[in-house]
């Protein structure tokens, strides 16, 4: 899940570089480094910990060349430091690696008995001296190249310069997605367009096994098999602007207020205005005929996936199944050929999530992506693509991804419902209303969340902290949980509240807040009965719901937040973003690195 980038430039690469690294920081920054070529000769800056050192260490000592790679890390083989951030290399070739080599050992064994000498702990210094070897055996870099990724096993991107050949980077894709950009006189190589997005529009996608020869008059693609193939040049609608904290204190805190938007924008993409009906694209399979769908995503993705999964079972009838992708394929569930597999990525190239992909493609399911990046791995091997419109997401912990994902996944339902005739128009037309409703009443809780503020300052001096909900709103207990955890490091847990008594109400006291997601509606009153019991164990009930719940549970909550009233569908869109809100401002309270929490980047782009 590291970033890397490369650069052919007219100029001096190394700030282009860092401009690039610098995009892709959600992605790794426990160490970062640039290598050029300066007359000819490998020369890297490297630093432990954010971009900023790296930076910093520029700024000390300038690294001139016009042709360069660079990376951001998130550690994997060996501890974040200095010595093992990338690039690395020898004196004859130096590169870039996000991923795994998974046969990293053995070659490390087979190097050293060839009398090559390991600098570090790393995995991809193994990739490094295995194409020194061939150099020092007298091929060319094409040549050393390519004998070297006939070598690999695992999941990389791979980018590489050499001494002596300043118009050259080689570049490979495996498992991990790499773009190439065209400029004029210029080329480049990233992870995803977005970090080329300054430079320019035209980007061209490598397809797994491919590697490609980039120079200063364009790329050569090639495939596993070495033969010369053609990848298409297509223009992205990412911007170099997209990307800014504008007057916010961080990213997330920009994104939290972009909820309204968002969803407004993907729902206008998937509403037809005139007949207030949901609309998919064009679909290669009858939604009618669908016997089963089985959901399967990652983190806040996959709890998106299971309000969904309520969502088709209760609205649209269908059977429906959900697990977490890092699990899924490893329980190897037969699927009956003809049914849907749905996944959820806001990158679109989360590595767990495209194995469930391909095993569910390779069990004859249709596949339907819900993701953010309509240029991702997963978006071009799925057979149908409902882009979520939320634009850049830049904070490591998703939030208006999320909400987005929501939405599509509401929308899906209505049209799978219509389709499968579970639906009268009258219903239909009752829950397209209420789902348009929601981005005003987003607006409404970002425009007076005072009262979260002040709830905030409770919740930090908590240790623990326990979520409740139900139903539809359970795996929002579950996300209002996952993001106290992520960006506050204060232990949380979400629970279905029903699943109290069951064990968890041993843990509740006086220390323990119990905040449950409890919009009234149709369970509102088993949640009451739950915190009936949690408040008698003297635990501390603080309440998300809407006025006539709020007012219900005045005398056991000891804080409510009081929420504009929706209809039970959309409530699990809604009540998502007070419990982000809760999480970002206790972690702004707590001192925590907001956008970048430790041990986490955003694109898990390794098993």
């Amino acid at each position: 899940m590291c970033g890397i980038v490369g650069v052919i430039g007219s100029g001096a690469a190394a700030p282009l570089l860092l401009e690039a690294l610098q995009r892709l920081a959600y992605r790794g920054y426990d160490s970062a480094g640039i290598a050029t070529l300066v007359e000819g000769v490998i020369q890297r800056r490297r630093a432990e910990g954010k971009l900023a050192n790296l930076a910093a260490a520029l700024a000390a000592s300038p690294l001139p060349g016009s042709v360069g790679i660079g990376h951001t890390r998130w550690a994997t083989h060996g501890a974040p430091t200095e010595a093992n951030a990338h690039p690395h290399g020898t004196e004859r070739v130096v590169l870039v690696h996000n991923g795994i080599i998974e046969n990293h050992a053995e070659l490390r064994a087979e190097l050293e008995a060839e009398g090559q000498v390991f600098e570090t702990e790393t995995d991809t210094e193994t990739v490094a001296q295995l194409v020194d070897l061939h150099l020092r055996q007298g091929m060319t870099p094409i040549a050393a190249a390519s004998a070297s990724l006939r070598r690999l096993q695992g999941a990389y991107a791979l980018a590489m310069i050499f001494a002596g050949h300043p118009d050259l980077i080689i570049a490979a894709q495996h498992g991990a997605p790499l773009a190439v950009g065209f400029g004029t006189a210029e080329m480049y190589v990233g992870s995803d367009a977005l970090a080329l997005a300054p430079f320019t529009r035209r980007i061209a996608y490598l397809r797994d096994g491919d590697w490609t020869v980039v120079t200063r008059e364009g790329a050569l693609f090639f495939d596993a098999a070495g033969e010369a193939v053609v990848r298409e040049v297509k223009l992205t609608a990412l911007s170099g602007a997209a990307i800014g904290k504008g007057e916010f204190r961080h990213f997330m805190e920009k994104e939290l207020h972009e909820h309204p938007a968002v969803i407004g924008d993907t729902l206008h993409q998937m509403i037809d205005p005139g007949t207030r009906q949901a609309v998919l694209p064009k679909l290669p399979f009858d939604l009618a005929a669908l016997p089963r769908a089985v959901v399967s995503a990652c983190g806040s993705a996959f709890y998106a996936g299971l309000v969904g999964r309520y969502w088709l079972e209760s609205i649209a009838r269908l059977p429906t199944e959900a697990d977490v992708a890092s699990e899924f394929r490893y329980r190897a569930p037969p699927l009956a050929p003809g049914g849907l597999g749905l996944l959820v990525s806001q990158s679109g190239e989360t590595a767990d999530t495209l194995a469930a992909l391909r095993y569910m493609k390779a069990a004859q399911q249709h596949i339907a992506a819900v993701v953010n990046v309509p240029e991702s791995s997963m978006a071009r091997d799925a057979d149908a693509v409902f882009e979520t419109v939320a634009g850049p997401e830049i904070g490591v912990a998703s939030t208006k991804a999320f909400t987005a994902q929501l939405c599509v996944l509401a929308c899906f339902t209505l049209a799978l419902a219509r389709a499968r005739g579970t639906l009268d128009r009258q219903q239909e037309q009752a829950l397209t209303t209420a789902l348009l409703e929601v981005p005003g009443r987003a607006a409404e809780i970002l425009d007076t969340h005072e009262s979260i503020q002040r709830l905030a300052a409770r919740i930090a001096e908590a240790r623990d902290v326990l979520y409740l909900g139900r139903g539809a709103c359970y795996p929002i207990a579950l996300e209002g949980a996952l993001k106290l955890k992520e960006i506050s490091y204060i232990h949380a847990e979400g629970y279905a509240a029903g699943e109290m008594k069951h064990g968890p109400i041993a843990l509740i006291d006086k220390s323990v807040p119990v905040i449950a997601i409890a919009p009234s509606g149709p369970l509102f009153e088993k949640t009451a009965s739950n915190l009936q019991e949690a408040a008698a164990r003297g635990g501390q009930i603080i309440v998300l719901s809407d006025s006539v719940g709020a007012a219900k549970l005045k005398g056991i909550a000891s804080e409510t937040i009081v929420l504009p009233g929706v209809d039970p569908f959309v409530a699990p869109i809604l009540y998502a973003i007070p419990v982000q809100l809760l999480a970002y401002h206790v972690a702004v309270l707590k001192g925590t690195d907001v956008d970048q929490p430790r041990n986490l980047a955003k694109s898990v782009t390794v098993e």
